[in-house]
């Protein structure tokens, strides 16, 4: 539509002769550009039975198909299942013939092809599984791993990836996973970029460049025409993201900018070329497997320091602008502190909220008294929490948030080794089979407990106190539960950290030149942590060699830690920390080494809202009862 816009202006200048007033005809303005629908991201009730990354996916009708990807321990997977992403159920359907990650996969005549991928090296071979005709089906014309498959028609498009040596550039289409040839090349090689298709056209988000460093280059590849370009940027140089496609908009959700896994989701519009911030993921993640199914998006698995069993489910939030959360924020969810100085337990929220007090009216404490809760941990989706009390010798088991006492073990105030007692018990978790694992510290022990109070299994020799692998222990403090069942102890005399199976076997075991391990944490395929606790205390990542791979060990002012006792990754890559002796919770950036969050007041005691009095345990929950920290537990 065209306006008349009516200028009157002086004959002398330049009016008509007759004196006529001038109309001059000028078009509408464009209309403005329309903001993407922003996602809504959210964690089901349910996580996949075991932690994976770096897997490749499709959809198969109404079920997501999934196979290899890396584990916890840094090997390579075979298995392929397929997930029902409402109810979570799982069901096997065999295995690969060569296990792999960083693979490309795609759903093509009833089968799933998965192209390349590593294992102990970057390999050529197209696979197929899920459905008819299994096995290895072909060979990619040269070896390529950490690469992406795009299917649009009846075309499959590979592209990205590095062949052990260098990167790959040549854009590969095949219609059955046999024939390859060569459509375009990238302008930018890549490898461990996003990339996602509509409209004929193929784009790829960032990646890592031949430098080593993530990039944030946009590329189009037009495969009719052979034609790659650059038509934008992302806000920031991005690689281990993943892309997807909703609606007539493709979304670049997570990755990784430096070493931190990202929220941050992404909005393209590939006619406007357009990137614009369009939401959060629940945790930080890299590294996920992506599929669309219907009008709802799946990222599957993924990374945040060690390969994640979370499944996010992203679907669009029309008319809602992006929610604007700092992408620095302390934590996600809610915070548990066993406050072992005021023998309580409390809730609260990242605004420092207290949200939930045990005990309190209503919420009578076990026989006994609640006294010296050391950890407290949650358990059954937030429904239960496990707590030992250290100098209590006992174990308790209360509901969340009845406080009502479910369970217990051990006489309170009466130390023993005889069955039924323990001797300063220590970091209490129950496992996925119901039973309760504790470090027994006095009593040299790792204990297994069943519901029925029996002891299923053991781990070292009751009184025994030495680092004698894998017969005795030396006063152990930590026993925290990995992926494939078997538990991490750290021994305070010798500072020793070991791995064991259930069964006592040692898999490995190290000694740190710090003076008491607390509580060590898995957070990568051979990266673990530990408190120093100590004055000026520490934290420390290490390999299972005992190399030193990251510290943190301020020797005075506020950055200064006493005696921590345990620090736990989030998803946010942060470190939360218990700070015992200076009466605080405080989160600690592990890039800058510094603290951005802090609950309790610094070398101040105290029992009123804001204070705490020897913190000594915590545990994360987020709003559907997932334990992020502590994901292999029940």
């Amino acid at each position: 539509m065209w306006k008349l816009v009516v200028l009157a202006l002086a004959l002398s200048a330049c009016g008509t002769p007759d004196g006529r007033p001038v109309l001059i005809s000028t078009p509408d303005p464009p209309p403005p550009d329309p903001a993407p629908p922003s996602l809504a991201a959210q964690l089901p009730a349910w996580q996949l039975n075991a932690p994976i990354s770096r897997a490749v996916a499709a959809v198969s009708g109404r079920r997501l198909i999934i196979a290899g990807g890396l584990t916890p321990s840094g090997s390579s997977a075979n298995q392929v299942w397929s997930l029902d992403p409402k109810s979570g159920v799982e069901v096997p359907l065999g295995a690969l013939p060569v296990p792999v990650h960083d693979a490309g996969g795609v759903w093509r005549n009833g089968r799933l092809l998965v192209f390349g991928g590593g294992s102990t090296s970057s390999l050529a071979v197209v696979q197929a599984a899920g459905g008819r005709f299994g096995g290895v089906v072909g060979s990619l014309p040269q070896a390529r791993s950490d690469l992406t498959a795009v299917t649009m028609g009846r075309q499959t498009y590979i592209l990205g990836g590095y062949d052990g040596i260098r990167l790959s550039g040549d854009v590969l289409q095949t219609a059955d996973g046999i024939h390859f040839s060569v459509v375009a090349h990238l302008r930018v090689p890549v490898r461990y970029a996003a990339a996602a298709g509509i409209g004929g056209k193929i784009f790829v988000f960032g990646g890592q460049g031949a430098a080593g460093g993530p990039v944030s280059a946009i590329q189009e590849i037009d495969p009719g025409r052979g034609a790659v370009a650059i038509v934008g940027h992302l806000p920031l140089r991005l690689a281990h993201a993943s892309a997807f496609h909703l609606g007539n908009h493709l979304y670049v959700a997570g990755g990784r900018s430096g070493l931190a896994a990202q929220r941050r989701i992404w909005s393209f519009d590939p006619a406007r070329k357009r990137v614009r911030l369009a939401g959060w993921l629940p945790i930080a993640l890299s590294d996920m497997a992506a599929v669309t199914l219907g009008r709802s998006a799946y990222l599957i698995g993924g990374e945040n320091w060690a390969p994640q069993p979370s499944v996010v489910e992203l679907h669009p939030r029309s008319g809602e602008a992006a929610a604007r959360v700092p992408d620095d924020f302390p934590f996600h969810g809610r915070l548990l502190i066993a406050d072992r100085g005021n023998d309580r337990l409390l809730l609260v929220n990242r605004a420092k909220q207290v949200l939930w007090t045990y005990p309190s009216r209503g919420k009578a404490p076990p026989v006994g008294g609640f006294y010296f809760p050391d950890d407290a941990f949650f358990a059954d989706h937030g429904t239960r929490i496990v707590v030992n009390q250290e100098a209590n010798d006992t174990i308790v088991q209360i509901g969340f948030p009845s406080g009502r006492v479910l369970w217990s073990y051990g006489v309170p105030g009466v130390a023993g080794s005889a069955p039924g007692y323990l001797q300063e018990p220590d970091d209490a978790y129950l496992l996925r089979n119901g039973e309760v694992v504790v470090a027994d510290i006095q009593n040299c022990r790792v204990l297994f407990i069943k519901p029925n109070h029996q002891i299923a299994g053991q781990i070292g020799t009751t009184g025994d106190c030495v680092h004698s692998p894998p017969s005795a222990l030396a006063s152990p403090n930590g026993d925290t539960p990995l992926a494939d069942g078997n538990i991490l102890i750290s021994e305070i005399n010798g500072s020793w950290i070991s791995e064991y199976t259930p069964g006592g076997r040692l898999v490995w075991t190290t000694q740190l030149p710090i003076s008491y391990p607390s509580d060590p944490q898995q957070i990568g395929p051979d990266r673990y942590l530990v408190c120093d606790y100590s004055r000026p205390g520490g934290l420390y990542e290490f390999n299972r060699s005992g190399r030193v791979l990251w510290s943190y060990h301020v020797t005075s002012g506020n950055g200064m830690l006493d005696h921590p006792s345990l620090s736990e990754r989030l998803p946010n890559g942060f470190l939360m920390v218990n700070d015992d002796y200076r009466h605080r919770m405080v989160v600690i950036n592990p890039v800058t080494k510094t603290i951005v969050w802090q609950y309790g007041h610094t070398g101040t005691p105290g029992t009123r809202p804001g204070y705490l009095n020897t913190p000594d345990g915590f545990d994360v929950v987020t709003a559907n009862g997932a334990t992020p920290t502590h994901p292999h537990t029940r």
